[in-house]
């Protein structure tokens, strides 16, 4: 007759994760770089615009919804065919506040009309010219830098 038994008295070893280096050398680095601006080598992510409105202490919707009132349009979505905004989508990083707005009151209507719209297809992060047009105080008053990513997902 056979038996077959199972040694249960095996126990694997422990796993310690140690990256290298007893913990008295551990340190911290901050590393700062970014490949969004790039236009050279292999990967480039080039400038596209930048944004940014200043509406002289005016509440920015209305001052916008009056521009495109007076302008008239009934609706942000019908500036897409006059203003003809990049299509697809941008990389947007937020400009430091020493970048020069263009003003509302005394800017020529159409660059006006063109960065709120875009402004309007940002979020914080990305353009999307496929998403509605959402005109908030938040993105308004926005400064973004667009970058396109198609040199680094290509």
């Amino acid at each position: 007759m056979i038996t077959a038994s199972l040694d249960t008295s095996f126990v694997p070893p422990p796993i310690y994760a140690n990256y290298g280096s007893p913990m008295s050398r551990t340190r911290k680095e901050r590393v700062s770089y970014t490949i969004l601006g790039k236009d050279d080598g292999y990967i480039r992510c080039p400038q596209v615009i930048r944004l940014g409105l200043h509406f002289d202490g005016e509440d920015p919707v209305d001052t916008i919804e009056r521009i495109i009132d007076e302008e008239g349009f009934s609706a942000p979505s019908e500036l897409v065919d006059i203003v003809q905004p990049p299509v697809g989508r941008l990389i947007c990083r937020p400009l430091e506040s020493r970048f020069r707005r263009l003003r509302v009151i005394t800017g020529s209507r159409p660059r006006v009309l063109r960065q709120a719209l875009m402004l309007g297809l940002c979020t914080a992060h990305i353009y999307d010219s496929s998403r509605p047009v959402l005109w908030t105080h938040t993105s308004l008053l926005r400064v973004l830098e667009l970058f396109d990513p198609r040199g680094f997902y290509a």
